[in-house]
Parts: C-alpha cells; sequence; structure tokens
C-alpha cells in the first residue's frame, strides 16, 4: 500500500510520502514509475493519499477543476470532502460501496493533508482528524508513528521527523519503498 506521514513542530508542517506502487504481488517502484509522487495539491494545501492508484488522477482532475474548495479547519475539510462526493460518484464513477452494516457511502480514501491551518487525516466515510503533532497512514502506518514518537522530543524540524517515519515505513514494510518526497509548509498563527 504505502507510507504516509505528516508532522507538525514549530511554526512548520511536513507531509510526506514513499514512492512504491503495488498491484498484487507486482512491485512498481520509483525506477519505473514515471509519476511516484502520491501528494497533490490545492493551492497551500498538500494531500498525501493511499489506496487505490486510481485516486492520484481522480484529486488531480477534481482539484484542477474545481473552485472554491476549502481546507482551512477540521469543519471546512469535512464539508469539502462530503460536496466531492457527489463528483466522485457522478463525473468519476466511484463505486461507494464497501460493506454492508456502513452507516454511509464510502469514499475510499485514506488520505493525509497538511496546509498553513495544521495536519490533518481523512478517512473513508469522510472522517476528518485533526493531530497536534504527527501522524501516518498506509500499511507502513504502525512503523512510521513508532519512529516519529521515538524522535519527535529530538529533533528540531518538522521535516526530519518525517523523513524518520518514511524511513521506517519503508525499512519495514514489504508494500512501501525509497525514495520519499516531503512538502513543508509554514503555519500560520491564529489570532
Amino acid at each position: 500500500m504505502t507510507t504516509l506521514a505528516v508532522v507538525r513542530k514549530g511554526n512548520m508542517v511536513a507531509i510526506a510520502a514513499d514512492s512504491l506502487t503495488t498491484f498484487g504481488d507486482t512491485r512498481l517502484s520509483d525506477n519505473f514509475d514515471a509519476a511516484s509522487d502520491k501528494m497533490v495539491r490545492y493551492g497551500s494545501t498538500v494531500i498525501a493519499l493511499c489506496g487505490s492508484a486510481a485516486h492520484q488522477l481522480v484529486y488531480e482532475n477534481l482539484f484542477s477543476t474545481s473552485k472554491e474548495l476549502n481546507f482551512n479547519s477540521k469543519a471546512e475539510i469535512f464539508e469539502t470532502f462530503r460536496k466531492l462526493h457527489s463528483t466522485l460518484k457522478d463525473q468519476h464513477f466511484l463505486n461507494p460501496k464497501e460493506e454492508d452494516e456502513d452507516a454511509y457511502e464510502s469514499t475510499h480514501i485514506t488520505a493525509l493533508l497538511a496546509n498553513p491551518t495544521g495536519i490533518y487525516g481523512i478517512y473513508s466515510m469522510r472522517e476528518v482528524f485533526e493531530f497536534k503533532r504527527f501522524w501516518a497512514a498506509g500499511s507502513g502506518r504502525e512503523y512510521a508513528l513508532g519512529a516519529m514518537n521515538t524522535v519527535y522530543d529530538q529533533l528540531e524540524s518538522a521535516e526530519a521527523i518525517a523523513r524518520v517515519g518514511i524511513e521506517a515505513g519503508c525499512t519495514f514494510d514489504k508494500n512501501s519503498s525509497l525514495p520519499l518526497s516531503i512538502v513543508t509548509v509554514p503555519l500560520i498563527t491564529k489570532v
């Protein structure tokens, strides 16, 4: 699957991702993939995606054709993904079914988001979490979380902490691999 990480420290946030794509037992590494970056951008917001490889093109298209998307708070991120859900179904043919007992239709998305307002996680039922320090997603998340927890108070920068998380995921998770991509964003000061 992948390893994704977001970190908030000082006046910066960092978001990072590995570069491996897998199709069952087949690995498409950065050596063969001309577009191995798992991040999409909308203004000053960076979203790292895991799950289906189709998400990358779908969200690049959504963000290039959608106007006035808002990612500036947990509530606004929820509202944005709620509105995008019908577009995903109508224009991109999203199959919203997961389990029969699910309370809501699924977006089949797991993503981490970083922007000047903070770091967030988005999950398939449009759950949105805002994180204070760091978080990870994907199949390498447990390794990344453990590594980042170990170094958070020792390292000075959000970028260095995120890098440690992705490297741990790539070391121990069979579905994650280097090189990594990383983006840093300065936080805005809330009054």
